[in-house]
């Protein structure tokens, strides 16, 4: 990539992301942190994912990343060289101008109120459900932990390049004992076993839909739950109360989009792939979407998936306006409240 000014954005871009990091990355598990430290270090050394880390340059390049961020903690983020300088959260304006370059960015706010910014080569655009989706491929800026997807000011995000490391870290970790189950089935219709790199391609690109089709969701739930939602994620401090929230607005995205799609097209792998990373509190409050995976897989017959992703619809919107009733009732207590619904869910679980 030559165009003219493109270094000096791609240094904006990656001083923003390590800032990021300087202020977060460590708030991580030590074998998140490690895992995500390794796979930071693959992608800016060109390292491909069929090859073994050189472990001797990992602890050194380690030390020196975590110096660099001590000396960035207080840092305030960069405005991008574009015009008279864009803030770095305001996605329309930089992709504009960025569009004619081929290249895509993003910026803005994860879980726990992290930054994460990126800048990439633009893949595809299109509209989906009024929203424009941007897809990019090789990245050139990042931060540690870089989420596949977003949705951002009607802006769905999609990051190949970081997909397909986030697809190979999962196979590889299954194929250390190769259990049964969801995501044995789900590499089972990519043809792993025949040509992993080759099978990569293929679950990147529909997996990559199934992200898609997810952020579609979150932005059918949003006239639903109004912007007061988003205010109170943003304000709330605990993170089991977060976390149930992120749960309940995930479960409604898929029963308004993500599944009743993947049914319909009868997308079996990636139905497998999507159990395989039902977990946590998104599947302790939806058993009953688990049961019916369970029968789909024994009988082929999808319609207890259908009824569930139909009862769920209605369920998680009145779970999401309950969680938005008790937070504006009482803002400082909503926390305590959520982290206890955490543990007894009572109705809000379906």
């Amino acid at each position: 990539m030559n165009a003219p000014g493109f270094e000096e954005l791609k240094q904006a871009v990656q001083a923003n992301c390590d800032i990021a990091d300087a202020r977060h990355a460590r708030e991580m598990t030590m074998c998140n942190y490690l895992l995500a430290m390794r796979e930071l270090f693959r992608w800016e050394r060109g390292i491909p994912l069929t090859r073994p880390l050189p472990h001797a340059e990992l602890g050194g390049w380690i030390s020196r990343r975590e110096a660099l961020w001590n000396g960035l903690e207080e840092a305030d983020f960069r405005p991008l060289p574009l015009g008279d300088g864009c803030d770095p959260f305001d996605n329309a304006a930089i992709n504009a101008r960025l569009a004619p370059m081929g290249l895509v960015y993003s910026g803005g706010l994860g879980r726990w109120g992290k930054p994460h910014f990126f800048l990439g080569e633009l893949a595809r655009r299109e509209t989906r459900h009024g929203l424009d989706v941007l897809v990019s491929d090789r990245e050139h800026a990042r931060d540690l932990f870089a989420p596949p997807a977003a949705l951002r000011g009607g802006m769905v995000f999609l990051r190949l390049d970081a997909l397909r490391r986030w697809l190979w870290e999962k196979t590889e970790i299954w194929g250390v004992k190769q259990a049964e189950g969801a995501l044995k089935a789900a590499l089972g219709g990519y043809g792993f076993a025949d040509d992993a790199e080759a099978a990569l391609e293929r679950m990147a690109a529909a997996e990559g839909e199934t992200l898609i089709l997810h952020e579609i969701g979150e932005g059918m739930a949003e006239p639903l739950l109004g912007p007061a939602w988003r205010e109170m994620l943003g304000e709330l401090t605990e993170r089991r109360a977060e976390l149930l929230a992120r749960a309940v607005r995930d479960n409604l995205a898929d029963c308004l989009s993500t599944l009743p799609a993947l049914i319909e097209r009868g997308a079996e792998p990636s139905l497998h792939f999507y159990f395989a990373n039902f977990e946590g509190l998104r599947r302790s409050l939806f058993p009953r979407l688990w049961s019916a995976y369970a029968a789909w897989r024994k009988t082929g017959d999808d319609a207890d998936l259908r009824l569930a992703c139909r009862d769920g619809q209605a369920h998680w919107q009145e779970a999401a306006l309950r969680l938005l009733a008790a937070w504006q009732g009482d803002p400082a207590g909503a926390g305590s409240l959520f982290s206890e619904w955490v543990d007894e869910p009572g109705s809000l679980a379906l």
